[in-house]
């Protein structure tokens, strides 16, 4: 690489991260000048640095309580991902099942999940198990849509060509519509993950007695609004950070997806 490339990289790569940091930053001290001179009472709006300050004071029941919802979301994303590509992958080879369970699909998803979550309580009492399965009906549908999408989509020609070469159906699958299937079934991963962590939280706020949804509902019965946006703060941390995961296998896997 010459002076010239690595100069240029290195500018690409300042802009790349330096960008988001540097907006990132302005707008917490702006956030922070805004609530300093205008005198906001931090029970409506606390300052970032009572919020780290809240942080660091119960950073064990924030710890202890954000590893629970971590866990919660996982356990049930993972449900949805397993059950997503198998029932997308039998809608997408199949244009009947498509036809007729697409419509149910959407009805159910239609649903608000708050609505849901008493009902699962009905079944399975106060704990980890309503919110596991509210994350994972919650990020059910996206993975099913894409990946159903990215096999019924797939190209004609292609299909055509590989019968030509004798092809079975086993090996159409595996050899083009799966690899066909990898950037719709990656994008629908970085949208499920941050609904788990959403149906997570709302099924700990209703019918839980751990997590930062229960956290964040004993704070605001207590007034405590730092602790709240402690709560949000650990959640939006917990939420970018397996985003960023994903994002990063969809990067490696279909490196062919994106330009250069």
């Amino acid at each position: 690489m010459s002076r010239a490339d690595l100069i240029k990289f290195t500018e690409t790569r300042t802009y790349e991260y330096g960008a988001p940091i540097l907006i990132f930053l302005s707008a917490i001290l702006l956030w922070q000048l805004i609530c300093v001179v205008g005198n906001i009472p931090e029970y409506f709006l606390p300052t970032p640095l009572k919020i780290i300050e809240t942080m660091i004071e119960y950073q064990d029941a924030l710890i202890s309580n954000g590893w629970q919802t971590l866990m919660t979301t996982m356990i049930g994303f993972a449900i949805s991902v397993v059950f997503g590509v198998a029932v997308g992958a039998l809608i997408g080879n199949s244009k009947t099942l498509y036809n007729a369970l697409y419509p149910l699909f959407i009805a159910f998803e239609t649903v608000p999940k708050v609505a849901v979550v008493p009902i699962l309580v009905l079944w399975f009492g106060i704990g980890s198990t309503p919110a596991i399965i509210t994350a994972w009906i919650i990020s059910f549908f996206p993975i099913v849509v894409n990946v159903s999408t990215g096999l019924a989509t797939l190209e004609p020609e292609v299909v055509d060509v590989m019968r030509a070469l004798k092809a079975s159906k086993r090996q159409i699958l595996f050899k083009v519509g799966i690899p066909n299937t990898l950037p719709y079934f990656f994008g629908a991963l970085k949208i499920s993950i941050t609904l788990a962590f959403v149906g997570s939280v709302v099924a700990e706020t209703v019918a839980a007695n751990a997590g930062v949804g229960h956290l964040m509902l004993s704070a605001q019965a207590n007034f405590d609004v730092p602790l709240v946006f402690a709560g949000l703060v650990v959640l939006a941390i917990e939420g970018l950070a397996m985003y960023t995961v994903f994002a990063l296998i969809e990067k490696r896997m279909t490196r062919w997806a994106f330009r250069t």
